[in-house]
């Protein structure tokens, strides 16, 4: 499948999408909205990372990063894959979506975000990710967190919703549902992932300012 199989989005609906994060991260520091991929790419990346798994093809992901890396399955229990330019015609198309949601954020907020990383996240039943913050305390370099969901016909009785902790308000629980993308501020949003009864796939990613 090449990209021109992928159905695009129409300028107005990308700019509004767009106008929609772009307001929400500025009101609450995160924001949630549905229909963020087209349908069909949404199934093609759902596709990939469900034949990665079955493939063996993914890595339990660890806590903490350099030297202090580790593996906790009791804190975090998905599988990894690292996105790549070049990977697939959908991880292409994903990739050039992300850009310009990059440049709106740049264009708004100013934060010099230079680069996106991505990489998909499987949750077999039953696994989930303790609550953290994605900005590491030596690294500042994460500055967005982003997460877009691969999951048809998913339920609230299916669990594995994303909890987010703003600070002073509670807590909102998003459920990963396909299409739907979350945005939050990496140092600030504490979050964690709860257990699900059925596999759960999505698109884990960071807008970054280089070290």
């Amino acid at each position: 499948m090449t990209r021109s199989h992928f159905t695009a989005l129409s300028d107005a609906p990308v700019g509004d999408l767009h106008r929609n994060i772009v307001d929400a991260v500025h009101q609450h520091g995160w924001s949630e909205q549905d229909f963020f991929l087209p349908p069909d790419l949404t199934v093609a990346l759902a596709r990939e990372c469900t034949a990665l798994a079955a493939a063996g093809s993914l890595t339990r992901a660890g806590v903490g990063h350099g030297t202090a890396k580790s593996l906790q399955p009791d804190v975090r229990g998905d599988q990894i894959r690292w996105m790549q330019a070049g990977q697939s015609d959908a991880c292409d198309q994903y990739l050039a979506i992300m850009e310009t949601l990059r440049i709106a954020l740049n264009r708004e907020f100013f934060l010099g975000l230079d680069e996106y990383e991505s990489h998909f996240a499987f949750y077999p039943p039953g696994a989930s990710y303790k609550q953290h913050r994605d900005r590491f305390r030596d690294d500042d370099s994460r500055v967005i967190s982003v997460v877009v969901y691969l999951n048809a016909d998913w339920l609230p009785e299916h669990g594995g919703a994303l909890r987010l902790h703003p600070e002073g308000s509670g807590t909102r629980d998003i459920l990963p549902v396909a299409g739907r993308i979350a945005v939050f501020l990496s140092a600030d949003m504490l979050h964690e992932v709860l257990p699900a009864t059925r596999d759960r796939l999505s698109l884990t990613g960071w807008f970054r300012r280089r070290a």
